[in-house]
């Protein structure tokens, strides 16, 4: 069993920066691929980013990419979603999910755990 646990989400100013972290339990958080995904107010999940179980390979969303970095510290069983220059699009619940079958799955359907979530909020 996994246990996901997010935070670091709150308001920010457009333009502003927020790093998210998810804190895993279980003995075997470096051979999972982990991922973000979030969720805006009347609008599906959607997938954000994904690290691997090595950390040697990393994938975003178009919408995100340059502006979000994902990375992991399996020693201390967390990955992170560093997020610069905000937007107020990026206003959603953000939630991390472990795979433990392969890394980079854009589908939900993929991902065995899933954590509680993190509201991040972008004013203008």
């Amino acid at each position: 069993q996994v246990q996901l646990v997010e935070s670091g989400g709150g308001l920010v100013q457009a333009g502003g920066s927020l790093r998210l972290s998810c804190a895993a339990s279980g003995r075997t958080f470096s051979s999972y691929g982990m991922s973000w995904f979030r969720q805006a107010p009347g609008k599906e999940r959607e997938f954000v980013a994904a690290i691997s179980w090595s950390d040697d390979m990393t994938s975003y969303a178009d919408s995100v990419k340059g502006r979000f970095t994902i990375s992991r510290d399996n020693a201390k069983n967390t990955v992170y979603l560093q997020m610069n220059s905000l937007k107020p699009e990026d206003t959603a619940v953000y939630y991390c999910a472990a795979d433990l079958l392969r890394y980079g799955s854009r589908r939900q359907e993929s991902y065995d755990y899933w954590g509680q979530g993190t509201q991040v909020t972008v004013s203008s």
